[in-house]
């Protein structure tokens, strides 16, 4: 029988190598940089050392040439043991580096994939506004064309590798803005660069529920002039390299809601039998029982979705958003609830520190929120069954 979850060799090669790095390496210094608010790039960058920045980026720009199913595997494997951390890695090997390799031009690709790939530079993705989230085509920020140059002229927030200090931005970013001249219609998406003049950190966000590894800042774009080879995909047309990103995207957010909720049932499930109460352990209660029964019930189910999902997935591809939404509606809330199930399993112990626990299910809620929200998939999803004759 196939094994979905590692379907090759090399897959499994691959998460046997990320689950020793991220014991070894990752959740150890979780805690602290979650109680300090701060982005790990030393450790960040050893990804760089083991391929993984670019694990879908082809060969000949110094990737991994992998698929969408070695990005589950490596968004599990991180985010069982730091989700923040993982989150950072998603914003940079997702949203920026799988985006310019699908969409990119050649020049563009062999000017930045290699130094993204190694982490020599940190990228992101813009796309939400202080104004506009889901609403996409009701964002503010601005291309006007000067020349053979564009201006942008705007804000982003809640940007994931915005900042990664209190007073540095990140190095690179695709950046989504709209053309006036277009009535908001056209999206046109760019490569901008730090050092480029006009474009600076707003705000490094603080005080957030979960996520606390991974930096989330505001920029800001006061006429910032991007040259023209710095367009990505053609003028007024991002709408189509946005798509094309979004199911690696949402299926990558879902893998870290399976990272989450495995290392919860390990932990209810390990707690369970070491602890008694009245004399027995309590993995002998039935009120117990039904929270890790379910819990690992809920957690397979949502993987083997995952992962039939990922092993059908082209990365070029425009389709397969219905499952890309529906992964991540599923995996996200079920994260969570697994999370909060080890914490009641756990009682007092478990809204402490000390298990992980706490942390797990502060970090779930933004998978809920990131990367679509909830009601949007399930908005996606009720248009796209709307359009079936049968379910396949």
């Amino acid at each position: 029988m196939a094994d979905i979850f590692n379907p090759t060799p090399e897959h499994k090669a691959l998460r046997e190598m990320v689950r020793a790095f991220a014991e070894k390496e990752v959740g150890p210094q979780a805690e602290a940089h979650d109680k300090h608010e701060t982005f790990n790039i030393e450790l960040f960058r050893k990804l760089g050392e083991l391929g993984l920045l670019g694990v879908t980026v082809p060969l000949a720009y110094d990737g991994s040439g992998m698929d969408a199913t070695a990005a589950c595997i490596i968004h599990e494997e991180l985010s069982a043991q730091d989700p923040g951390f993982c989150l950072a890695y998603l914003a940079h090997s997702m949203l920026f580096v799988n985006n310019l390799a699908v969409n990119g031009t050649e020049e563009q690709k062999k000017r930045l994939l290699p130094k993204v790939c190694s982490g020599e530079l940190i990228g992101g993705m813009c796309m939400s506004e202080p104004n506009a989230g889901t609403d996409v085509l009701g964002m503010g920020t601005l291309a006007t064309k000067d020349g053979d140059d564009y201006l942008l002229t705007g804000e982003k927030m809640w940007i994931t590798n915005g900042a990664i200090s209190d007073s540095d931005l990140g190095d690179v970013f695709l950046v989504y803005a709209k053309h006036e001249d277009r009535d908001g219609r056209g999206l046109s998406l760019f490569l901008v660069e730090k050092g480029m003049e006009g474009f600076s950190l707003g705000q490094k966000l603080k005080g957030k529920l979960g996520m606390r590894a991974s930096t989330t800042a505001e920029l800001v774009f006061e006429n910032v002039r991007v040259p023209a080879a710095n367009l990505v995909g053609t003028e007024g047309g991002a709408v189509k390299s946005m798509m094309r990103n979004l199911a690696i995207e949402r299926l990558t957010l879902a893998a870290m809601s399976l990272g989450i909720a495995r290392r919860s049932v390990e932990v209810m499930n390990q707690y369970a039998q070491d602890r008694k109460s009245f004399g027995q352990p309590l993995n002998r209660f039935g009120q117990i029982q039904k929270y890790i029964a379910e819990s690992y019930a809920e957690y397979m189910a949502g993987r083997c979705y995952v992962y039939n999902t990922a092993n059908e997935l082209a990365l070029d591809a425009m389709g397969g958003r219905m499952d890309s939404d529906g992964v991540k509606l599923y995996c996200s809330t079920m994260g969570k609830n697994v999370a909060d199930r080890a914490i009641q399993v756990l009682g007092g112990y478990g809204y402490v520190a000390e298990y992980n626990v706490e942390r797990l299910w502060r970090d779930a809620k933004l998978l809920e929120i990131g990367g679509g929200t909830i009601e949007a998939h399930q908005k996606n999803m009720t248009r796209d069954l709307a359009a079936l004759e049968r379910l396949p």
